[in-house]
């Protein structure tokens, strides 16, 4: 399956529009958590990012860090660390506010939720 780019046929969009290919981009397994594994502990090599990310196959993550990189939004900095580009930085940023959402959400629900 390609990496989702704007203007092209995306999950849930034949135009491609860009909010539609970002959805599917980090709607694809891992991605999230691979960004944000990078935006909370800064760069990481490849064997500590896959320790933190639960111990996801190597393949998948070679093929998900591949699908970041092309979508500008990771990159391999000095040696083989891999960390996240200003535009990744600029989407974690733009995350924070569902990151408060989904607290939020979270709480609403909890005196509602069953035992």
């Amino acid at each position: 399956m390609p990496t989702p780019r704007p203007g092209g046929p995306v999950r849930g969009s034949a135009t491609g529009r860009p909010l539609m290919a970002a959805l599917d981009l980090f709607g694809r397994r891992w991605n999230l958590r691979i960004l944000w594994e990078l935006h909370l502990d800064g760069p990481l090599g490849f064997r500590p990012l896959r320790q933190a990310c639960d111990g996801m196959s190597s393949s998948v993550l070679h093929q998900r860090l591949a699908e970041l990189q092309e979508s500008l939004l990771v990159e391999r900095g000095p040696g083989t660390d891999y960390r996240l580009t200003p535009l990744g930085r600029e989407a974690c940023a733009a995350l924070s506010g569902l990151t408060h959402w989904s607290e939020r959400w979270a709480a609403e629900l909890k005196p509602r939720t069953r035992p």
